[in-house]
């Protein structure tokens, strides 16, 4: 159910194949890196069908035109992308313009149908509880696999009486990964309860987590 991730500007080889390390052995379902890594992720981890390549689209803002955005992603698909979170265009959105935003995602989306999965951030952090449930309906009709809640560069807590409410809205209409704030077990358990089903969780912290259970 944990994503981890090494997608810091200061991130180098070095540090992706020490993520690709630490989710072999822990088995994370995903590791996550820049795009400039992801033939790289891919190559790491090509005895380990498990565990998927990610990679960000119009990362960490999400304010790349869609032209960009669709060139990012086709690329990833070459490079062997198994999984996508697309960044909204935050300020789009905000500003109102609903059906660039759908336009946008739908055309990213359709690019990977249908062996790559998407995941739509809606960096939370950034919008009111009105523009969210706004931003659930969008994803939603966007034929997205999973809702993201943020991409964890906008400061903010594991946001879980939000992200309640977005279970509560979604329903089982779409998949949540909450991300961005997840540091302790008490969030884990709590996010576990409330249906998500998927976290992208830093590193460190995705270790103290599932460290905190029982050894089998």
């Amino acid at each position: 159910m944990i994503d981890i991730s090494a997608v810091r500007t200061h991130h180098t080889l070095q540090d992706i194949a020490r993520t690709v390390e630490i989710a072999k052995k822990y088995r994370f379902v995903n590791v996550h890196s820049l795009p400039t890594w992801t033939a790289d992720v891919r190559r790491l981890l090509l005895d380990e069908p498990d565990i998927r390549v990610g990679a960000p689209v119009g990362f960490p803002c999400g304010g790349h035109t869609s032209k960009v955005k669709i060139a990012e992603a086709r690329r990833l698909l070459i490079d062997g992308v198994q999984e996508m979170d697309i960044v909204m265009n935050v300020g789009r959105f905000k500003s109102g313009e609903y059906n660039y935003v759908l336009d946008e995602l739908r055309q990213i989306i359709a690019l990977a149908r249908p062996n790559v999965l998407n995941k739509v951030i809606i960096e939370l952090n950034c919008l009111d509880d009105n523009e969210i449930e706004k931003a659930c309906e969008l994803t939603i009709l966007s034929g997205a696999d999973y809702l993201k809640t943020g991409t964890g560069w906008v400061p903010g807590n594991a946001n879980l009486e939000r992200i309640a409410r977005i279970k509560q809205y979604t329903q089982d209409r779409i998949k949540v990964k909450a991300a961005g704030g997840i540091r302790t077990r008490e969030d884990f358990d709590r996010l576990i309860d409330l249906g998500v089903e998927r976290m992208g969780i830093n590193t460190e912290a995705a270790l103290e987590i599932v460290e905190s259970f029982p050894k089998a």
